[in-house]
């Protein structure tokens, strides 16, 4: 008996076991999180519709993620967050909703900006990245809402870089990030941060017969986010650099010369740099028959084959850089230089 005391003694008097220290990885998790989550937000997407009374109602048809882009209340997401909504809230924490207001968006790379509408103090805005070092490998954080679990942290690696993916404005999205993170529906809009907090990428969809995490994800490079955002701020749209010129579309191109490379040039504007450099559009020729224009075929040293190629040639560029148009005419490759102007 006496000797169960004196254990019981012991026992009670001995100090009690630190914790289970956490690794520098979990630790650097941890701190990615608490710095980072305050900048995301959950966003509702909101259709507004009229009964036989003509009374109006609102219908949720869709909720995303996004984060703080600057104190004046922007918020960046994803473009098909918001794709045809009326009306949209946000909020910080799941429970208090803040009206918020469409300010642009750009389809074909999947980005739109909203801006609360009332001022909030202590807004947090992300801290923008680069991709100059990133390496597929190297740690990669997405937070956001999936399935409205607002903010909800998931941990993987950058599996590839320069994928391209298709997208809801009619051209692939090029130089795409792909990560295991597990990304699911909510996720979208959300930002994918390395292991400095900063953010590298916005997740934009998964690949998944399922429609969940399959372990492949993709987000849209912080290279284009931070170009293209300010231009929606100021603008409202994007400000696109052109030639003067519109294209035949891509079956309109297949009737006339079948599946050959290159983009017809439909017509040329007067007055503008295609104009000015020579090249020609479709014309009428003896009998009323349409003869062909030229046809793109590059720019610069980038192959055109068609006119995916073409747009994602001319968003390397900005308005005022010359460029070299290669084209075919009769049959025989030429090339004309010219300067690149604004078509907003």
């Amino acid at each position: 008996m006496m000797t169960r005391f004196l254990l019981a003694a012991v026992l009670a008097a001995a100090p009690a076991l630190p914790a289970a220290a956490l690794l520098t990885d979990e630790q650097n998790t941890i701190s990615v999180f608490h710095d980072a989550a305050p900048s995301v937000v959950f966003i509702t997407n909101v259709a507004i519709g009229e009964n036989a009374y003509m009374d109006e109602y609102a219908v949720p048809q869709g909720a995303g993620s996004g984060f703080v882009w600057d104190k004046d209340g922007h918020v960046v997401t994803n473009f098909h967050v918001v794709q045809g909504g009326d009306a949209f809230l946000v909020s910080f924490d799941g429970r208090h909703q803040m009206d918020a207001t469409l300010v642009g968006a750009d389809p074909q790379h999947d980005i739109a900006v909203l801006k609360i509408d009332k001022p909030v103090d202590g807004l947090k805005p992300i801290k923008a990245g680069s991709l100059d070092h990133l390496e597929v490998g190297q740690k990669a954080i997405a937070i956001g809402n999936p399935f409205g679990l607002d903010h909800t942290l998931t941990k993987g690696v950058i599996s590839a870089l320069g994928r391209q993916v298709q997208g809801i404005g009619g051209v692939t999205i090029r130089n795409m990030i792909q990560t295991d993170a597990a990304i699911n529906p909510g996720n979208s809009g959300g930002p994918l941060l390395d292991s400095d907090g900063d953010l590298i990428g916005m997740n934009t969809m998964i690949f998944s017969r399922s429609g969940s995490s399959a372990g492949i994800g993709f987000a849209v490079p912080v290279s284009f986010i931070k170009r293209i955002v300010p231009q929606l701020i100021k603008y409202g749209k994007v400000i696109r650099p052109g030639m003067g010129v519109s294209v035949l579309s891509t079956g309109q191109k297949y009737y006339l010369i079948g599946d050959r490379d290159g983009v017809v040039i439909n017509q040329v504007e007067s007055g503008g740099p295609a104009a000015r450099a020579g090249l020609r559009g479709m014309r009428r020729g003896p009998g009323g028959r349409y003869r062909l224009g030229d046809i793109i075929v590059g720019i610069d040293d980038i192959p055109v084959k068609d006119f995916d190629d073409l747009f994602n040639a001319l968003d390397r560029y900005k308005v005022g850089d010359r460029v070299k148009v290669r084209f075919l005419r009769d049959g025989r490759e030429r090339s004309v230089r010219l300067s690149l102007i604004s078509i907003r």
